[in-house]
């Protein structure tokens, strides 16, 4: 009778260089953003914002406002109808503000209008009377006991003490060091926009762009008034993201202008206001000292780190706990004492980020490293090889890694990959687009030196401290006209990192079908959280797994009562649209489709805990690693610098789909380079100077070096297919490498970024003329959740702050 076995495998499942679903259309210019929705009737809303840091609002007065032509709706903090304060993490943050403004560019009355500009002349019109107070725009300077109060407990957002082995244990050999990092925006290509259209049964339908649909709507119903039901959220296009989109923007503003007049209402930032419209990464300050034995064995680390909260809470309480327990590095360390503080200021408010507190961290305890191996005259790969991290090793934080931790294999591969080769210097001796400046036809190619830098980082993924972190998916099963067809549900946010792509990826390996559509994103489903914390591989990827698992397990029995032939015992799978037995083909899957197979499941992580006072629990999930080298040259007349090459290593567990794993490393790095060379917002007495493009410099395809990159694939148990999150540890590392690759090539101590051609020359001068600042002193006990009355976790305390609305 022959071979009957089926051989074809179902294409486009785990594994492979799948394209992206939204690829195409975006190339083509055809996707529509957020800032292109559009409705019939629609006004345009703007927001009127503070130009003090801080002060006293004694009076807005809105008549010539409302008079103006085109206007239909002009609101203040009175006009809220629910609850007048929301956030993230705890509901610190006026909707609109009424007695104080804490930060330039906080919204104080919005406008609704038939034309945008409309809207901002009418905005223009308003008066609103200031009592200009003192304003505390230095993080340090914020735990003075005499600084101005931002909030009226105080300044201290959360103080984190961590506390590991003997803090007090001796070393042979200490080094010391002080560092800085710059206010990093995200820089997203698409600016914040949404359209809301009041629904017929008195709610309201929100589309934006947006990482985290469902916390959008816990914090925007309590301030409507609306119950959680009748507020709907969809997912418009998104333009990028990379945590500028975890915390609510104009959501709340849309809604209350559409609701106050009946007409949808769309709101779309410029450039100029979506700097002001979203939080940005942490400044930090950070002071370390490392002891190691003279072989070279870290014995004792310590460490003080102060970040920038700005004005208002967003997710800082998250980053200071990530900073904190990061702080040592990917490396064994017996004894450690790491204090970490986030401060509220009147600098605009700082959040989710790329890399939330790693980014800051990893840059100051590389650069330890590197003066410690300097100091024992040992090579800084071997120095690092000697106290990597392995499964079993155990954190300051008293978390053993029971997962896998390749940082060993990530080192060693990162550093075998071949240095590019030396190029001639001198003028006319190259093409100028390779020269430092020569694209600007400044530089030339004279006084070029060549720096190569190491660095090795981590991070976790997902949710941590105790947060019940979850995601649902449906799934269909359904026998369509061109066969077998699978219908994804999930609420996950595509926001460039291709988890629509996965998630079909995934539904085509468990079910054999080909055929794969995902639904629009909205809040008719359970939530799948947020698209931050490289989480949605892991935990919406997980969900239609185990939905996908659950149907094929019903399609399974109906073949069982179908198919007298069938052995119960017998094993059956799905390949390429059928229904196998033991190879043998049983029939196509459509067979037993006469009515469709739908399930929903929900995947949740294993369970974390809440950091204790000495710092100490089980707080994360997972853990992963990576390391890069950068190779540099610097114009030593000129200060100006270019990357030549970036060599990256990564632990992804398993690369679900290596092309976009190689992407995610590849835009990682960028914003890595861009911290480290030139993206900085410069803000003076709490005024961001520079919000524009022109003026706030991002890497352009000019900047960026080749990327070569290693995938280290070693299975992470317990998660589905053993996949890891990709997303942020490019970032981490990549900044510090090429600060470490500059310190080689002129000498100079370079701690802070990003580094400018005046500290590169010698031209900048010191934090101070007598060294380093001193670390500040450590705040008391109290923190702001402790104030709020809450307890650890985000959804608890939404959903209390949804039960006091």
């Amino acid at each position: 009778m022959g071979d009957t076995r089926v051989r074809e495998r179902t294409r486009g499942g785990i594994g492979e260089d799948v394209a992206r679903i939204d690829g195409l259309p975006k190339s083509k210019g055809a996707f529509a953003y957020a800032s292109d929705l559009w409705a019939d009737g629609m006004l345009w809303g703007h927001t009127l914002r503070s130009p003090h840091p801080h002060a006293r609002i004694r009076s807005i007065e809105i008549s010539a406002a409302v008079a103006s032509p085109g206007v239909h709706a002009v609101l203040t903090a009175e006009d809220v109808p629910g609850k007048k304060t929301y956030g993230l993490e705890f509901a610190d943050q006026p909707v609109l503000a009424w007695d104080r403004v804490r930060y330039v560019g906080e919204p104080v009355a919005i406008v609704a209008a038939e034309h945008p500009e409309l809207a901002r002349r009418a905005a223009a019109r308003i008066v609103v009377d200031y009592e200009v107070l003192p304003a505390v725009t230095d993080m340090k300077e914020a735990l003075e006991p005499d600084a101005p109060k931002v909030m009226e407990f105080g300044n201290v957002l959360r103080h984190v003490r961590i506390v590991h082995g003997d803090p007090d244990a001796d070393a042979d050999v200490w080094v010391e060091g002080y560092y800085e990092t710059g206010m990093q925006d995200q820089a997203p290509l698409g600016p914040e926009a949404g359209l809301a259209v009041p629904a017929e049964d008195g709610g309201i339908d929100v589309y934006v762009a947006t990482q985290w649909l469902h916390v959008d709507r816990q914090q925007m119903a309590p301030c409507l008034g609306l119950p959680m039901e009748k507020v709907r959220v969809y997912l418009a296009g998104v333009g990028g993201a990379f945590g500028a989109r975890e915390d609510v923007s104009m959501q709340i503003h849309a809604s209350m202008l559409a609701l106050h007049t009946g007409k949808p209402v769309k709101m779309s930032y410029g450039r100029a206001e979506s700097f002001l419209g979203h939080v940005h990464r942490h400044p930090s300050r950070i002071w370390m000292r490392h002891g190691a034995t003279r072989d070279g064995r870290l014995v004792n680390i310590r460490a003080r780190l102060l970040l920038d909260g700005g004005a208002y809470a967003s997710s800082s309480t998250a980053v200071t706990g990530n900073a904190s327990t990061f702080a040592c590095g990917p490396y064994e360390v017996p004894n450690a004492l790491i204090e970490g503080t986030g401060v509220y200021t009147n600098n605009p408010p700082c959040g989710a980020m790329r890399g939330f507190g790693a980014v800051q961290a990893c840059f100051a305890y590389e650069a330890q490293m590197d003066k410690l191996a300097a100091v024992l005259g040992i090579d800084p790969i071997e120095l690092r090889l000697k106290n990597a991290l392995s499964t079993g090793s155990v954190f300051p934080t008293g978390q053993v890694i029971d997962g896998t931790a390749p940082v060993r294999e990530v080192i060693e591969r990162c550093a075998a990959i071949p240095l590019p080769p030396e190029e001639p210097t001198g003028p006319a001796t190259r093409d100028p687009i390779t020269v430092p400046g020569g694209a600007q036809n400044v530089g030339h190619g004279e006084g070029l030196k060549r720096g190569v830098g190491f660095a090795a980082g981590y991070k976790n993924t997902a949710f941590s401290e105790g947060f019940d972190d979850s995601s649902e998916a449906w799934v269909r099963l359904s026998a369509g006209p061109a066969g077998p067809l699978v219908e994804i549900r999930s609420a996950a946010a595509e926001v460039g990192q291709g988890v629509y792509t996965i998630l079909t990826q995934i539904a085509r390996s468990e079910l054999g079908v080909e055929r794969v559509i995902l639904d629009p994103s909205d809040t008719n489903i359970g939530s799948a959280g947020s698209s931050s914390a490289s989480r949605q591989t892991m935990m919406s990827g997980g969900a239609v797994q185990l939905a996908c698992g659950a149907v094929r397990e019903a399609l399974f029995e109906r073949v069982r009562a179908r198919e007298a032939s069938s052995d119960p015992a017998g094993e059956l799978r799905l390949e390429a649209g059928q229904v196998l037995e033991s190879e043998l083909p049983l029939g196509p899957i459509e067979r037993f489709l006469d009515e469709p197979i739908e399930e929903t499941r929900v995947f949740h992580h294993r369970p974390t805990e809440p950091i204790d006072e000495r710092g100490q629990g089980a707080i994360h999930v997972s853990f992963a690693f990576a390391a890069e080298r950068a190779v540099v040259e610097v114009d030593e007349d000129l200060g100006l610098v270019r990357v030549i090459q970036i060599a990256a290593a990564q632990d992804v567990g398993s690369a679900l789909n290596p092309r976009s794993v190689e992407g995610q490393i590849e835009g990682g790095t960028a914003q890595g380079l861009g911290l480290a060379l030139m993206e900085e917002l410069q803000v003076v007495d709490g005024r961001i100077r520079n919000a524009s493009f022109t003026d706030y410099l991002i890497p352009t395809i000019l900047d960026m070096p080749p990327v070569v990159s290693v995938l280290v694939e070693e299975p992470e148990p317990g998660v589905p297919y053993g996949a890891k999150g990709v997303g942020e540890l490019s970032t981490i590392v990549a900044g510090a490498a090429v600060a470490a690759a500059l310190r080689n090539a002129t000498g100079r101590e370079l701690n802070r970024i990003p580094v400018k051609p005046d500290d590169l020359v010698g031209l900048a001068e010191p934090p101070t003329s007598s060294g380093p600042p001193a670390a500040p002193d450590v705040p008391g006990p109290r923190s702001v959740p402790e104030y709020f009355g809450l307890g650890a976790g985000q959804m608890e305390i939404l959903a209390n702050d949804a039960d006091d609305a």
